[in-house]
């Protein structure tokens, strides 16, 4: 299954250099049906012109950011550990603690295509 999916331009270009292989969404209804072996495309923001095709390798599923952060290395966002709490905040900025409390969060971890 092909699923697209958006991402501002740092995360684009850190995905697109191989630097971010771990991307953050909700569990909501569009992200729970992604099984291991189907492939995303990213579209990068805000012209969704430059594109990147990526497999899903593996599922990483929590009831919070916070949860996952603390669980998983940085340096799969494309970050360093001092970022930590840096990526959190920026999780907060797109998503409220409502959504994080009704759907819980997913970590999909991808492998370039392209």
């Amino acid at each position: 299954m092909l699923y697209r999916m958006k991402l501002q331009s740092g995360p684009f270009e850190r995905m697109k250099s191989g630097k971010k292989t771990l991307e953050l969404r909700l569990y909501d209804e569009k992200r729970q049906i992604i099984m291991l072996g189907d492939e995303i495309e990213f579209s990068e923001l805000p012209d969704l012109e430059n594109k990147i095709k990526t497999r899903v390798v593996g599922l990483f599923r929590y009831d919070t950011f916070t949860e996952m952060l603390s669980d998983l290395p940085t340096g799969l966002l494309g970050y360093e550990e001092s970022d930590r709490k840096y990526l959190e905040t920026c999780m907060y900025e797109v998503y409220t603690k409502e959504q994080e409390a009704e759907y819980g969060v997913l970590g999909i971890r991808i492998k370039l295509l392209e």
